[in-house]
């Protein structure tokens, strides 16, 4: 089990002092607080869209093992537990897809039943990972989509929630790779059943 760093105790314990989580079921509550720690955004309190069933997916999709999909380097290097891999090195640039996209790809043909993806920068390798879903040619545990942007990034969280397989999103433009990344770290931890320090209450 992993130990708790004093350091990452007491910033739970600020967080705690300000914004209140207590509406949060735990399991989604550990999420959410995991990315308020990574940001120092608040506004994730109110813009995250995460239930337990997407958490439960998750947790158990770890659990057993599944293979966790990067959009990019920079996502894939803060899940340092996780194995994830990243297949944006693998594809050219060009064609109809961007990059990202194509990495994307890639990384459904080679894990195409349980993994958790995880987007954290790239709007299009998320609307890649909805249309093969939606195609049938894709079925991941659990869609992580939490990509930045203004052009995009809002529009594939909702393309998202809208899908079949469970996710974690948050409404509006923020996000990124550490936002990302740390939703994914909470899963992990909520996976290994590792002490948190987490908010419950206002104090």
């Amino acid at each position: 089990m992993n130990t708790i760093h004093p350091i990452e105790a007491e910033s739970y314990r600020r967080l705690g002092d300000r914004v209140d989580l207590s509406a949060w079921p735990p399991g989604p509550r550990a999420v959410v607080a995991r990315v308020i720690h990574a940001s120092a955004d608040l506004d994730f309190a109110t813009t995250m869209v995460v239930d337990e069933a997407a958490v439960d997916a998750g947790v158990a999709a770890l659990r057993a093992g599944a293979a966790v999909i990067a959009d990019v380097e920079m996502v894939r290097a803060g899940m340092p537990s996780l194995g994830a891999c990243c297949h944006l090195g693998e594809v050219a640039g060009g064609g109809e897809l961007t990059r990202t996209a194509a990495g994307l790809r890639l990384a459904a043909q080679r894990h195409r039943v349980g993994a958790v993806v995880v987007v954290g920068c790239a709007p299009t390798a998320l609307v890649e990972a909805v249309h093969l879903i939606e195609s049938g040619l894709f079925a991941p545990a659990l869609l992580i989509g939490l990509p930045v942007g203004f052009v995009g990034a809002a529009e594939s969280k909702e393309l998202a929630r809208a899908c079949a397989v469970p996710s974690i999103t948050n409404v509006g433009d923020k996000g990124g790779s550490a936002i990302a990344a740390a939703a994914a770290n909470a899963l992990a931890r909520l996976a290994a059943a590792a002490p948190a320090a987490l908010p419950t209450e206002r104090r």
